[in-house]
């Protein structure tokens, strides 16, 4: 039986936001899984909602976020992945289904989130994984 995944991406850092949702979708093919619905939200922060959304939907078997939380010249980063991460947890145990932390960041250079593009990789490998491993 196929994994069915949702993507949630965040628009905010989109020149790497976009290269991180290309790797996912490759490495979601390669495993075999298929990217059955994908929303767009402006930022990390804005991704619970739409993560519910997508986890109300039996359709969807895990939903994987991806977005790129760049330092700024205050701790707003940090706010921003600390209350979006914990929603997160939230939800899956809420919901019954996994959803995979693909958000780089926070305190990161935009140098260092080029080099973390795989996060989103990893993010799919680990929805595929624990749906696999709790069916």
């Amino acid at each position: 039986m196929t994994i069915k995944l949702g993507f949630v991406v965040a628009e905010f850092n989109r020149d790497i936001t976009y290269m991180m949702e290309i790797e996912a979708r490759e490495h979601a093919a390669f495993l075999g899984a298929e990217v059955a619905d994908t929303t767009y939200v402006p930022g990390a922060y804005d991704m619970p909602l739409a993560i519910k959304r997508m986890l109300q939907s039996e359709g969807i078997d895990a939903v994987v976020t991806i977005g790129c939380v760049i330092e700024g010249a205050t701790q707003h980063d940090e706010i921003v992945v600390q209350h979006a991460a914990r929603k997160i947890i939230d939800l899956s145990l809420e919901y019954d289904k996994p959803v995979a932390l693909g958000i780089s960041g926070p305190g990161m250079t935009r140098m260092e989130a080029t080099e973390r593009i795989d996060y989103a990789r990893r993010a799919v490998e680990s929805a595929v994984k624990m749906v696999q491993r709790l069916r």
